[in-house]
């Protein structure tokens, strides 16, 4: 049985304040570091032999996967369940504002980060029920090394499932912009051979 090996990445910076902002499934464009961050993955991930390329299907992601894409003549397949966990009517807004205007229910929010669903939202399990069905068909057969250009979320998600660790837990994982996770599976036992790794300073 051959080992198969899965790149799991985060897209680069898309240019947010420092202040915490729920930004899930709004459509936001790599920022100029994002961009480099990128072409950093790019670079040092040239000569990784993938088969295939798979993103969500918003502009971060699919913008990195491309830029990565484009050394190994790849074009990355899009699918639209690797998307970032939805937060209806959170959507966009600071944190900040959410725990001034909505107590209550961001309090709620931390208590049961598993299955709380703000109003019009996803719950963790719910991006769960999603996300995974796609990663355990992933890669084919006939694939031995594919890079999948994910969100913070999704990947918290994976991570918890392939760690065998409850979700409620996912905030343990750091995901930063533009990091490297690579996830070792054979049949159908994971190995998380490394965690959150930086290709390139955050300060570029």
């Amino acid at each position: 049985m051959s080992k198969k090996f899965i790149y799991l990445l985060r897209h680069g910076d898309i240019g947010l304040s420092k202040e915490k902002r729920y930004i899930s499934q709004t459509d936001l464009p790599l920022s100029v570091l994002g961009l480099q961050q990128a072409s950093i993955l790019q670079e040092k991930l040239s000569r990784v032999p993938f088969d295939s390329i798979y993103c969500s299907d918003l502009a971060r992601a699919q913008q990195t996967a491309d830029i990565i894409g484009l050394v190994h003549q790849i074009k990355p397949i899009v699918r639209r369940e690797l998307r970032e966990i939805r937060m209806g009517d959170w959507e966009g807004q600071l944190f900040s504002e959410i725990r001034t205007k909505y107590p209550k229910e961001f309090r709620e929010r931390g208590e049961d980060i598993t299955n709380y669903s703000p109003p019009r939202g996803e719950s963790f399990s719910d991006c769960y029920q999603r996300v995974i069905p796609v990663l355990k068909n992933l890669p084919k057969s006939n694939e031995t090394t594919i890079a999948i250009v994910g969100h913070a979320g999704v990947n918290r998600v994976i991570l918890c499932h392939v760690l065998g660790m409850p979700l409620e837990n996912l905030f343990r994982f750091e995901q930063s912009y533009g990091c490297v996770n690579l996830i070792s599976k054979e049949g159908s036992e994971y190995r998380l051979n490394y965690l959150n790794y930086m290709l390139s300073p955050e300060s570029l």
